[in-house]
């Protein structure tokens, strides 16, 4: 990553005390219960965004438990982190089949050109989500653009796409209910309830260890920049140049349903550029600058990361018993475009990526 950058290894900038962790953590604690009194406040509509704050303010917690564990009393930053995450994934489901849905909607509609179902355009309006199905599709001025179906094909993909968005929309809508069920029971559980409780002392005090207020923050945010800095070098990127993975494409449209090996890699590196942007938050606090790099590299493995399970879930729906062979070819074009996207995320961070190091000393 260039050097302008890289704030944790400036070595003449000026330290940050363990005191600034405390200030990070408290702000996020007090913004939890905010969310929290909101959710229990208001009506359905609004508590979709205070389940959102939710999770954003549990994800910045637990990832700076992490970054920053040594300078918190280890037993209770251990036990706290996999409750922070429980949380978190189990708010996240519900949000992630409802955007999964209009992503791959909307990808048949584009593919087919069928009005006989709805581009479901608005089921999570809104969303952070419903802003990744509308990047879906790269730009027409992009190498990853997905080519369109030829004539035949689209008269092919027309038969089966009306049965292939209904299966979808069941399986995916039937997840998307199981998941709000989920939710609900566990922000009602007891376990939450200890989590809140362990929220709000924290709001109020953090457990940092007696040297944490004279240690210095940054050598540890550099750890988790130079973490970032290694997953990402053991990425295939001169592969991902190419706009067009033949084959990684070979091995995303493989009949196996286990994940692609090809994916864990980059949803590792995803996890570990949150972290690094939660460490940068930590450093500078309230004034902390907008990365616009590194939000850029962000925004293309989130992509990535829901052109790869919107690709899982079409295969998923392809494996139903006694479907049509029509809507079995429709749900295999739809799973192909969604492994091209997955591609164009890849070249796309790529692409990012090399700006961001090309002034590297």
């Amino acid at each position: 990553m260039a050097q302008q950058h890289l704030e944790p290894t400036d070595p003449l900038a000026e330290p940050v005390t363990g005191d600034a962790l405390a200030g990070y953590l408290r702000a996020q604690a007090t913004e939890f219960l905010r969310a929290l009194r909101q959710h229990r406040e208001t009506g359905t509509g609004d508590s979709l965004d205070a389940a959102r704050a939710l999770r954003r303010s549990a994800r910045r917690i637990s990832g700076s438990l992490h970054t920053f564990r040594p300078l918190l009393d280890p037993g209770w930053s251990e036990a706290m982190r996999p409750e922070l995450a429980w949380l978190s994934g189990t708010l996240a489901l519900e949000h992630a089949y409802a955007s999964r849905l209009d992503r791959l909607l909307t990808a048949l509609h584009r593919l087919s050109g069928s009005s006989a179902f709805p581009a479901r355009a608005k089921v999570a309006a809104g969303s952070r989500a419903g802003g990744a199905a509308r990047m879906g599709a790269a730009p027409a001025d992009t190498a990853g653009e997905t080519r369109p179906p030829a004539p035949s094909e689209r008269g092919n993909l027309t038969v089966g796409a009306a049965k292939a968005g209904a299966l979808l929309d069941r399986q995916l809508t039937l997840a998307r209910t199981r998941a709000h069920s989920t939710a609900l029971q566990a922000l009602g559980s007891a376990r939450f309830h200890a989590v809140a409780d362990k929220v709000a002392l924290l709001a109020s005090e953090v457990p940092l260890t007696t040297t944490a207020t004279a240690s210095d923050l940054r050598p540890l945010a550099a750890a988790a920049e130079e973490r970032l800095a290694d997953a990402v070098t053991a990425l295939p990127l001169i592969t991902a140049g190419s706009p067009y993975n033949a084959e990684a494409l070979i091995h995303g449209l493989s009949p196996d349903p286990a994940p692609h090996p090809q994916d864990a890699p980059w949803h590792q590196v995803r996890l570990l550029l949150r972290l690094h942007r939660y460490a940068r938050e930590v450093l500078h606090g309230e004034n902390a600058p907008v990365d616009v790099p590194v939000l850029t590299a962000g925004q293309a493995l989130d992509r990535h990361r829901d052109a790869s399970e919107a690709a899982a879930a079409a295969a998923s729906a392809a494996r139903t018993p006694r479907i049509a062979p029509a809507t079995a070819y429709a749900l295999g074009v739809l799973h192909a475009d969604q492994r091209h996207e997955v591609e164009a995320a890849r070249f796309a961070f790529q692409q990012c990526w090399q700006k961001q190091t090309v002034g590297t000393p």
